[in-house]
């Protein structure tokens, strides 16, 4: 099954991106449900509801699926709603919350099989192999769902360079900044809008 994986900077960038830009999203009366898990602490519903609000103008139904602790991981409306759904929305906020929310559970290997998975701000952290770590940016185990890059948040310079000095050479690490998009399909990531959009290999800046 092909997948297909927006990470936006912010609602600002979705609004823009679902307006005029490359999402690669089918949204032809399309069945939208938004996961505030990430935003458990600072407002899940008015998260999901400003969330929803950018998908104003589109052609799509949006439900959110208000999953924010492990005792609701595990509920077979919420896996079923997953499965079915044309495209699943995470809300921005706290990923090492949705970390441990999704981890090893229904909920997360629904988010997982996604067909078309959009993640906002820094909860894109969670998505690769390894995340970066946001209360001083050493690497950590993340939840394997999309592979071939580590994405993060911008940070302050000293912790960015401390990030950079602990990953591996190899590992293709994507800042994400406010009105940065990327997408990341079958034939890997690539950049939809450079602005705020910064990838590196060590040290090194390249390109997707």
């Amino acid at each position: 099954m092909e997948q297909s994986t927006l990470v936006v900077g912010s609602l600002d960038a979705l609004r823009d991106v679902l307006a005029h830009g490359d999402h690669g999203l089918t949204l032809v009366n399309a069945d939208v449900v938004v996961v505030p898990t990430a935003a458990a602490f600072i407002g899940a519903a008015k998260a999901a509801v400003l969330t929803a609000d950018a998908f104003n103008g589109v052609d799509a139904r949006v439900e959110a699926l208000m999953v924010t602790d492990r005792a609701s991981n595990a509920q077979d409306y919420f896996v079923e709603r997953l499965t079915n759904a044309d495209v699943v929305v995470l809300c921005d906020g706290s990923p090492l919350h949705a970390r441990l929310v999704w981890r090893n559970s229904p909920v997360g290997d629904a988010i997982n099989a996604a067909r078309s998975l959009v993640a906002v701000g820094a909860v894109a952290t969670v998505l690769g192999d390894v995340m970066v770590d946001p209360r001083g940016g050493a690497p950590m185990v993340g939840l394997g769902y999309r592979s071939g890059a580590a994405v993060c948040a911008p940070a302050s310079d000293d912790q960015m360079t401390r990030t950079r000095s602990l990953l591996a050479a190899d590992v293709a690490l994507v800042v994400v900044g406010p009105s940065g998009v990327v997408r990341r399909d079958d034939d890997g990531w690539r950049v939809v809008s450079a602005r705020d959009v910064v990838v590196t290999r060590g040290t090194e800046t390249v390109t997707l």
